[in-house]
């Protein structure tokens, strides 16, 4: 377990290597680069905005043109596809590409203009569509929309808001209109919503016919088209046929780009790492023949970053100190083992300055815990060897998801342990499956007991396992104040505590109320009952003393020891939140029970054997994704709250170096 130690460095070369040397280190991606100060305002910096913002929109472009390539010519894909990782391209191949990248581009944007075309049909086509469905009430017209009549007579064309009968019609125009005489009124169409109608008068009789109508909601159509309502249809249709041709052909277009994807994912990564590039190219301070940068660089690979630009440039390599008020970047270094549950320790916070790295300890207590959580046998084979098969099988995995994935496998291998400890094989599905279907019960003896038939036992145990994980947590913290040679620390914060803790622990072992929780009666010899009241009264009267050592005013000094010693409340919730590895545990082995119980209700049999299975794995796989989540969340807070919580703040900076972060391949270099 260690954090990497780093080393500020600056580099001085001449400027007209700057863009060779930021590409070697990219391609390198050990060191993280600084924005170099200049107080003196000695040195000039390169505007590259306008050109890093050329470069995201390219790919960008690229990004678009896959997405749409992926619309139109899906790219099959297995259903573990976002296990794969990125795909491995050679040095050559990229550089093809980036020789190609005005032509490969133009591919880009022909792809997003064949598309706007295929949207602007789309658009057209639904819009059309639109018209001739406003259009069917009026099917029946002989006369164009817009038709108003002849010199002598007037024609109103237009809707009502609701149904109304030809009656009602003539009704309202006599009541409303009396005067007029020559009147013809046809209806059209008639819905609930609306009544298509045509009305014919005299016209000098039109404005009073008009007026009538109007004060029951007549209005005019919205569309006065110049044709007959079914030939304008008809028009209308041709025009989608029309439309519907050119969008297929574009379509097919679009299809031909189909082998231009793996270019055009390379091309989006060769954008994005010029961009990264400019962006930190910007950041150099400059003069009229030479550049300047700093950053930071693990120790271990400093002589060979030097080696390595001596050896092809010009340049002057500087170790520098830290500035003050300045922090390193923090790099995580583990085995195998502990390295697959960095992410744990990275969720909660990297390491500040001063603090060591938690991860190998905390790695074997999450294992263990999650194991205990869990606790099935057939369980943690399933999770063991799904995750086996995916480490194998997918050797270009993200990093960080094979960190996950390798945390889970040895999780599952826990949980297998704790299963065969506990006798858990989908629970009791062994016992169910030999009386029911076999007519003699078999049972797979637990190693160590059924918590089934004995909580109180794992609830004990739970207990104990919570309180050597938080006194691992104090062992952690005194390792700190040891190597930081902060023995005073050490004394009050640590030895003090565990003073008294295990005297407290010691007193409450022999008493009643522990003996009729646990079932248990422990009996200590009398020296060794004072030996714990001794270390109790020692530990509780040096944390009132010595916790508010830092404050020179007695009574404040006491007070914040009184305050601190009341802490011992906490000790205890958190001793009592180890009881969440019985609920979990039990938890697991409880449905699993019900679900093999329902499953064989129906009995032996063809008919119960297929009940059976179905319910078994539609159950079984609900409890295993239920509990799994249950145990990872539980786990890391038992991490995060309890035992981070005795020795470990967090709060370090991540180290991020300058490298080629890409979307979609890893270049191999030469």
């Amino acid at each position: 377990m260690a954090v990497l130690q780093m080393q500020k460095i600056s580099i001085c070369a001449l400027k007209r290597d700057r863009k060779a040397i930021l590409e070697l280190l990219q391609s390198q991606g050990v060191m993280e680069v600084s924005q170099v100060k200049d107080d003196e305002g000695m040195l000039s910096r390169m505007d590259t905005v306008s050109s890093r913002q050329l470069f995201e929109k390219n790919a960008l472009t690229a990004d678009h043109a896959l997405d749409i390539l992926q619309t139109y010519v899906p790219e099959k894909t297995s259903m573990f596809s976002s296990l794969e990782g990125k795909a491995l391209k050679d040095a050559k191949t990229f550089s093809s590409v980036a020789q190609n990248s005005e032509k490969i581009l133009e591919d880009g944007k022909q792809i997003l203009a064949l598309s706007k075309q295929i949207a602007e049909d789309k658009a057209n086509i639904s819009k059309l569509e639109g018209q001739i469905e406003s259009l069917a009430p009026w099917m029946q017209l002989d006369v164009p929309m817009s038709y108003t009549g002849t010199k002598k007579t007037a024609v109103l064309i237009g809707t009502m808001p609701e149904m109304v009968t030809l009656e009602q019609l003539y009704q309202l125009a006599a009541e409303k209109a009396p005067e007029v005489e020559n009147l013809d009124i046809q209806i059209i169409s008639s819905s609930q919503e609306q009544t298509c109608l045509t009305a014919v008068c005299m016209r000098e009789d039109q404005p009073k016919l008009e007026e009538a109508l109007r004060t029951s909601g007549f209005a005019k159509p919205s569309q006065m088209i110049d044709e007959v309502p079914a030939k304008w249809a008809e028009n209308l249709k041709l025009q989608i046929e029309d439309l519907t041709s050119d969008l297929e052909r574009t379509e097919n277009q679009l299809k031909t780009y189909e082998n231009s994807r793996e270019n055009l994912r390379m091309l989006s990564d060769y954008y994005r790492i010029r961009a990264q590039k400019y962006e930190i190219l910007g950041d150099l301070g400059q003069s009229e023949k030479t550049f300047f940068m700093t950053g930071f660089v693990p120790k271990k690979k400093v002589k060979a970053l030097e080696e390595r630009l001596s050896s092809q440039f010009d340049v002057v390599f500087g170790l520098e100190e830290l500035e003050e008020g300045e922090e390193e970047p923090v790099l995580l270094e583990n085995n195998t083992f502990a390295a697959s549950a960095e992410g744990v320790t990275a969720s909660f916070g990297l390491p500040a300055k001063g603090e060591m790295d938690p991860t190998m300890v905390m790695s074997m207590c999450y294992v263990f815990l999650f194991g205990l959580m869990l606790s099935d046998a057939a369980y943690g084979l399933i999770i063991t060897v799904a995750c086996f098969w995916a480490l194998k099988r997918f050797p270009r995995m993200d990093e960080n998801l094979r960190k996950s994935v390798r945390l889970f496998f040895y999780c599952g291998i826990s949980t297998l342990f704790w299963g065969v400890m506990f006798g858990g094989y989908f629970g009791d599905a062994v016992d169910v499956v030999s009386r029911v279907f076999f007519g003699t019960e078999i049972s797979v003896p637990a190693l160590w007991f059924i918590p089934l038939n004995d909580p109180v036992k794992l609830l004990m145990y739970s207990m104990l396992f919570g309180l050597i994980h938080l006194f691992l947590g104090m062992g952690m913290k005194a390792y700190m104040c040891i190597r930081d040679r902060r023995y005073m620390d050490l004394f009050c914060d640590v030895i003090l505590w565990c003073f008294l803790l295990i005297g407290l622990i010691l007193i409450l072992l022999p008493t009643e109320l522990f003996a009729s929780i646990s079932q248990m009666t422990i009996v200590f010899p009398a020296a060794l009952n004072t030996l714990a009241k001794a270390m109790a009264i020692i530990g509780a009267v040096g944390i009132v003393l010595m916790s508010g050592r830092g404050n020179k005013n007695p009574v404040l000094r006491i007070a914040l020891g009184a305050y601190d010693l009341y802490n011992i409340t906490g000790w205890l919730s958190d001793v009592l939140s180890y009881s969440r590895l019985l609920a979990l545990g039990l938890a697991t082995g409880v449905i699993a029970s019900v679900v093999n119980q329902m499953g064989s209700m129906l009995g032996g049999g063809i008919l119960g054997a297929i009940v059976f299975i179905v319910v078994f794995v539609v159950g079984h796989v609900f409890n295993l994704a239920i509990n799994l989540l249950g145990a990872y969340v539980h786990t890391c807070r038992l991490q995060y709250v309890e035992f981070f919580g005795k020795f470990y703040e967090g709060g370090g900076r991540a180290f991020v170096p300058f490298k080629q972060n890409t979307k979609y391949v890893e270049i191999k270099e030469e």
